[in-house]
Parts: C-alpha cells; sequence; structure tokens
C-alpha cells in the first residue's frame, strides 16, 4: 500500500527520524492557517507547498512551490489544489491533488552549506537480505545518477536476524562524507531509519532528499513509503491512511470483490486461478504476439458471480482485443467453472471481443463439451497451445 509523503513523515518521525514538519490541508484558507501555525511552531517565514500524490516527479512538474509570504502561500495553494500533475510515474493521465502539505523551510542560511542525499531501505530478494541504498547525489535527479553514474550509488546490507549495528551506520556516514555533528546525526537517522522500515513492515522506504542543512541536522525531506500488504492486518492505523482516490478504480473495485488484479498496458485480458498459473498464461500471450492486459486471478471459487465480475472489470480497459481465460480443476471442478462463464456471459449480454477458455483438470471434457454446446461465442481449448493459437488469431 503506497503512502503520501505527509503519512510517511508521520510514521518514520514516531522512530526518531528528523523530519521536515508540515500540516496538510485541502482548501487555500486552510493552507494560509497552516503556514500561520509553522510560523508560530518552528519559525519559519518560508514556506514549501507541496501537492501530495503518489508519484515522484512533482517538483519538475510544478507541484512543489516556495512561497516568501502569506499571500503567495494562498497563491501557490490556489494553483496547485485541483490541478493534474503529469509525471513519468503517472503516465499521460496524470493525478489530481487533493491535497497539500505546507512545510517549513529546511534551506535556511547558517554557518555550513547544505548538501542532499539520497537513502531507501528494501529487500534484497537475490541475497534474502535488506539492503540500504545511498548516494551523494539527492535530489530531483536520482534516477539520471542510477542510470549514468551508478558507482555514486553505495549500498549496506543488513542481516535481518540481527538488525543494523552501528559500525554499518557509521560506515555510511563516513562514505557520504560527514564528520563532526553531522556524522554522529547521520548515524541516529541511519539507525532510525532501518528501525522504521522494519517497524512499520515497509516493502521500500525512500527518502529523497536527506537534507545535512546549514547547521549541520540531518533531516527527511520528502518520504515515500509502500508497506507490505500482507502486513497490515498488524497497523490498523496505517490501514486508515489509505486513499482510494489515488489508486486505480478497477484495481481498488476488484479488490472489494476479492480479486486479485493488478491493471497493466496490454490488450489480452486474461481471468485465471492461481498466481504461478496467471505468469504462465501472460508469457503465453507473449509468445503468441500479444500483451497482457491485466493480472487476474480469481481463487479457487470461480462461480457464476465471480466470474462475472471479473469479466465486468475487464472489459472496462477499452484497449482489451480478447480475453483468455485459463482455469486449472483442482479445488474447483471444471464443468463447475464452465457453467459460471456461460451465466456470466449471458448476464453481461453484449461482449464484442472474443473470449478463449482452456479449462485443464477435473471434469475439463465435460466443461468443454458444455461450453461448445452453449451457443456463445465462445471459443474452447484443452492445451494450452491450442488457447495460445486462438489468441494469436484473435490480435492479430
Amino acid at each position: 500500500m503506497n503512502l503520501h509523503e505527509y503519512q510517511g513523515k508521520e510514521l518514520v518521525k514516531r522512530f526518531g527520524v528528523k523530519i521536515q514538519e508540515g500540516i496538510t490541508v485541502d482548501t487555500p484558507e486552510h493552507a494560509v492557517d497552516a503556514a500561520r501555525q509553522l510560523q508560530a511552531a518552528t519559525g519559519t517565514t518560508i514556506w514549501v507547498v507541496k501537492a501530495q500524490i503518489h508519484a515522484g516527479g512533482r517538483g519538475k512538474a510544478g507541484g512543489v512551490k516556495v512561497a516568501k509570504s502569506l499571500d503567495e502561500v494562498r497563491e501557490k495553494a490556489t494553483a496547485i489544489l485541483g490541478a493534474t500533475l503529469i509525471t513519468p510515474q503517472t503516465g499521460p493521465k496524470g493525478k489530481k491533488v487533493h491535497k497539500i502539505l505546507i512545510a517549513q523551510d529546511v534551506y535556511y542560511p547558517g554557518p555550513f552549506d547544505t548538501k542532499e542525499f539520497y537513502m531507501s531501505v528494501l529487500l534484497d530478494r537475490e541475497k534474502g537480505q535488506n539492503v540500504i541504498i545511498y548516494s551523494t547525489e539527492g535530489g530531483m535527479d536520482i534516477e539520471e545518477v542510477a542510470e549514468h553514474t551508478p558507482e555514486k550509488l553505495h549500498k549496506e546490507w543488513v542481516d535481518s536476524s540481527v538488525g543494523i549495528m552501528p559500525f554499518q551506520a557509521r560506515r555510511i556516514a563516513f562514505n557520504l562524507g560527514l564528520s563532526g555533528d553531522a556524522f554522529k546525526d547521520m548515524v541516529k537517522f541511519v539507525v532510525s531509519l532501518y528501525n522504521a522500515y522494519i517497524g512499520n513492515d515497509c516493502s521500500m522506504l525512500e527518502i529523497n532528499p536527506v537534507l545535512k542543512t546549514s547547521d549541520n541536522k540531518i533531516i527527511a525531506v520528502d518520504t515515500k513509503c509502500v508497506i507490505d500488504g500482507n502486513a497490515l492486518y498488524r497497523h490498523a492505523d496505517i490501514q486508515g491512511m489509505r486513499d482510494i482516490t489515488e489508486e486505480d478504480a478497477t484495481e481498488v473495485e476488484a479488490g472489494e470483490a476479492g480479486l486479485n488484479f493488478v491493471k497493466l498496458d496490454g490488450n489480452v485480458g486474461c481471468m485465471v486461478n492461481g498466481a504461478g498459473l496467471a505468469m504462465a498464461t501472460m508469457d503465453i500471450i507473449k509468445s503468441s504476439g500479444g500483451s497482457p492486459a491485466n493480472f487476474l486471478d480469481v481463487g479457487g471459487t470461480a462461480d457464476a458471480k465471480r466470474v462475472e465480475t471479473a469479466f465486468n472489470i475487464i472489459l472496462k480497459d477499452p484497449n482489451v482485443k480478447a480475453i483468455l481465460v485459463n482455469i486449472f480443476g483442482g479445488i474447483v471442478r471444471c464443468d463447475r467453472v464452465a457453467q459460471g462463464i456461460i451465466d456470466a456471459y449471458k448476464s453481461i449480454g453484449n461482449i464484442n471481443v472474443p473470449i478463449i477458455v482452456r479449462l485443464h483438470g477435473t471434469n475439463a471434457i465435460e466443461a468443454k463439451k458444455m461450453i461448445d454446446e452453449s451457443g456463445l461465442k465462445v471459443q474452447s481449448a484443452i492445451l494450452l497451445r491450442e488457447a495460445a493459437d486462438l489468441v494469436k488469431v484473435a490480435v492479430a
């Protein structure tokens, strides 16, 4: 589950990570009130108005602006709220801004230079260990750093059975070129950030930039936090942070129906039971000249209602040219699935794309006969290769 910047900051702050303080609002009037509150609490006279959407690249898209007066706070807030931001992570449709964060200015003058770093914590699946990725080149161009100068990205692997060790945090601070108070503060920051990653059951926690301020404090200026959905049962408070307006509407609908669905950008919809079979089905679609339009696992109880819901969700995608149903009859009998497909087809009515059904396993022969004798525009197959050939014809 993705979180907004302000939510991620709230979570890491609980573990001792210093953050750029701010207040979230949804109207220009509240933005001015928030600016006044921050001024009273922190002494700041410059504010940063930040769009809150689930996407990076907000700054380059005009979603982050500096305001040097309360009038400018109102002006910037008015411009950003309700705007649609288009970034590399939103796609061409962009995302509408419903909330903004009014944050304190942390780039204030002081005796030392400011410096931006990059830091993230995630799981290295190949090594089976958590890894802290960090760089001296933080800020808006971190993607270009990763692409063109990967040697500037450092990695520190952490044994999850013992957690991060003090010498590892010191090594990170040293590799970032820090000394004195900034070095000590970075060591604390790294340990706190890793503990926040573990304590909140994150699958990814990214701070970009991590700022060394002009008085040698280490602060999280931005936060990107992704929570492991399988661990949400342990975090009722985090569950309450979910913002479905930032999620794909069809994925939300599928989740409410108990379907595992992920929208993709291909032209062949697929409906399967089991994640492994879904991956194999997507491979077959690619090998047949098509491209998967979705990942959809209906689970082991593919009754008529469930199948109908799955069809409706797939058909909402205008890019879908064909649908491949690939069901293995183990727990569920193929003839019951076939009846569910027939009932769902009749219930939906006018379906204008080819439907290929491959049922294999218990009562597969009976199921194929039911599909073939249904009188519906549904093509059936037993072998996976047969289904692939039918997909090839459908998308040609």
